[in-house]
């Protein structure tokens, strides 16, 4: 088969076991393509009901896709598909990038399953067909920075990509994540890796003709036409890079288009926040076969934190959350408090998101320096947030409370905490105030948890392949439930081809393209439409897994009233999605298909799209 490896490595950590599987048939992976899609599906049909997430028999599912490693642009994904662990209902999707997916192809394989629970912590090390299991004792406890440099001393191979959890993973704390490269991150799953003691992964492939080409002529003309669509359209992220637009920047498009998720949701209005950020000595650190290098080294060039050096990728939704959300405006506390955040091995959105919450609970009286320890939880006060993140992450004192997630820490501090616990079905969410934006802000809504699941035309740029050529209004309710669910469609296919969503936003033709370089690769005769469908089916199976798992609508309509009321000031001053909710979630559902009841796809829906193998599984229970 070309285009694909063939084969997935399965390590069942319980036995020590270390077997090969053949991948699905052509079937399966032209329906659901990879990463997300053909992830969930193996999920979807290997985990019942009943499981939680950190139960040794809850699988960790690492997938490449088909244009994983190849020659068109950003061809570095890899998505980790398991059970949430912070919601324990819902998918957990987490999408990293840097070296980790091509070297896991280039090595031989599309994938890799976990499952189990070693006795003792282990590392796993992955060098082409050799497979080992080896002892992480001594590694345990270290930071996810500390270890990678330790793992690669011990294999003797610098050149390796390493994924590790941090001491949050470690203590399962919500939201930990797991890092690989350094600059990048599943931000995700690490709670489930720590339950399971795998501290690490590495991988090294080698191999001389590492992936199969059907025609190698038209996969470098798909790879030369989808760079010049890049550099050629000024809504891809490639053009507005180029032109001084680079996510590292200083903020200013974010504050003046939405606003920044400040003191806990607080004040959209934070105008000292990114001034400086860009004046770090910044180095690139691009991803395999990136021409964006959206990550970087920032070394702090003035203040306290002079002379130390942030590890960080693209964007600005960590740095929310680890200083704009507690009231932190110093460039060099940002990029140090941020790098922190992931040394730690603690995602920024749900630490920060429950530590914001913490802080304004201080302030109203719910909570005071007889239960935090001693710490004064005043915005902007940094020692004190750099002293609770690492309680939070050692589950220390009041931090243990906080390690639950913000959901849950907010209905242990009681009162009105639970209203302003900024969050998504108990986890944290994307951060930037998206109360200016309610595409954004209701794909999060109806989808699984934190992240991305619909960018929405509504956001930054246009998605013409979801038919939006243009922005549109970001604050009406009229319209915006099929614009999330087109969008939403796109976005699933984006994340099971292989590439990075920065290589496909907002691109017009994305998907006749991504079609030209998989058919070349594979040798299948792939059209876009074909692909919008099978977006449509991936995103219609992540429903299915929901509710297989024991999501309802409710669990929808529940939402933290914060997010969801006027924002105080900013672009979205004088207008709440709170008052349409409702009737949004209703339209959406019913233009995918999906039963307003029950949350259900319809029969009927699951049979257009070729799903009948999976309606009992759904409408039996």
């Amino acid at each position: 088969m070309k285009g694909y490896m063939g084969k997935i490595l399965r390590v069942d950590l319980t036995s020590r076991s270390i077997t090969t599987q053949e991948l699905p048939s052509e079937n399966i992976l032209r329906s659901y393509v990879g990463c997300l899609g053909l992830g969930l599906r193996i999920l979807y049909d290997e985990l019942l009901p009943g499981y939680n997430a950190t139960d040794p028999e809850t699988p960790m599912i690492f997938m490449t896709g088909p244009l994983t490693g190849s020659q068109v642009p950003c061809s570095n994904n890899t998505t980790l598909v398991t059970k949430h662990p912070d919601t324990n209902f819902t998918l957990c999707r987490s999408h990293t990038h840097g070296f980790f997916g091509p070297n896991l192809k280039f090595a031989g394989w599309d994938g890799i399953i976990v499952t189990g629970r070693s006795e003792k912590p282990v590392y796993l090390w992955i060098h082409n067909d050799q497979v080992e299991i080896r002892d992480a004792e001594e590694i345990w406890g270290h930071d996810t920075h500390e270890t990678e440099d330790l793992v690669k001393e011990g294999i003797g191979q610098p050149k390796a990509s390493v994924a590790a959890i941090g001491p949050a993973g470690e203590n399962l704390c919500a939201g930990a994540l797991i890092e690989n490269d350094k600059n990048h991150l599943m931000s995700h799953g690490g709670k489930i890796m720590g339950s399971k003691r795998l501290k690490a992964i590495a991988v090294l492939g080698t191999k001389p003709t590492p992936i199969p080409i059907f025609n190698e002529g038209k996969h470098k003309l798909a790879h030369e036409r989808w760079l010049a669509l890049l550099k050629e359209t000024k809504t891809s992220l490639f053009y507005t890079a180029r032109n001084g637009a680079i996510p590292r920047g200083n903020y200013t498009r974010v504050k003046d288009i939405i606003g920044v998720s400040a003191r806990n949701w607080r004040t959209t209005q934070f105008p000292e926040f990114g001034v400086g950020l860009a004046d770090q000595k910044i180095t690139p650190r691009p991803c395999y076969n990136c021409p964006i290098a959206c990550s970087y080294d920032a070394e702090i060039v003035s203040g306290k934190h002079k002379g130390c050096i942030a590890t960080l990728s693209g964007g600005g939704e960590a740095q929310e959350g680890s200083a704009s959300i507690v009231g932190i405006s110093d460039p060099g506390s940002i990029l140090y408090l941020t790098d922190l955040y992931d040394r730690l091995g603690i995602d920024g959105s749900t630490a920060g998101c429950t530590i914001g919450m913490a802080f304004e609970a201080y302030e109203k009286g719910y909570i005071t320096k007889e239960d935090t320890d001693g710490l004064e939880l005043i915005y902007g006060n940094e020692e004190a947030v750099e002293k609770m993140i690492r309680k939070y992450v050692y589950r220390e004192g009041f931090g243990d409370i906080l390690a639950r997630g913000p959901k849950s820490a907010a209905e242990f501090i009681g009162h009105d905490a639970p209203d302003f616990a900024v969050h998504i079905k108990g986890t944290g969410m994307n951060l930037h105030d998206w109360r200016a934006a309610w595409g954004v802000l209701l794909g999060q809504i109806v989808g699984s948890g934190a992240g991305w699941p619909s960018g929405a035309a509504d956001c930054w740029r246009a998605e013409p392949d979801a038919g939006y050529l243009v922005k549109t209004n970001p604050m009406t309710q009229k319209g915006k439930a099929v614009e999330v669910a087109r969008c939403a469609i796109i976005k699933s296919i984006d994340d099971s081809v292989g590439t990075c969503w920065y290589a496909t936003w907002g691109l017009p033709g994305i998907l006749s393209m991504e079609a030209e370089a998989i058919s070349a690769l594979t040798g299948w005769d792939v059209t876009g439409e074909e692909l919008r469908i099978a977006g449509e089916r991936i995103l219609t199976l992540e429903r299915c897994f929901n509710v297989k798992h024991g999501l309802t609508p409710q669990d929808d309509y529940d939402v933290s009233r914060r997010i969801i009321e006027e924002p105080p000031d900013g672009p979205g001053k004088g207008n709440a999605i709170g008052w349409y909710l409702k009737g949004m979630i209703n339209e959406y559902y019913s233009f995918l298909g999906w039963d307003e009841k029950s949350g259900k796809p319809w029969r009927s829906t699951l049979k257009k799209l070729g799903m009948e193998d999976i309606i009992d599984s759904v409408w039996s229970r």
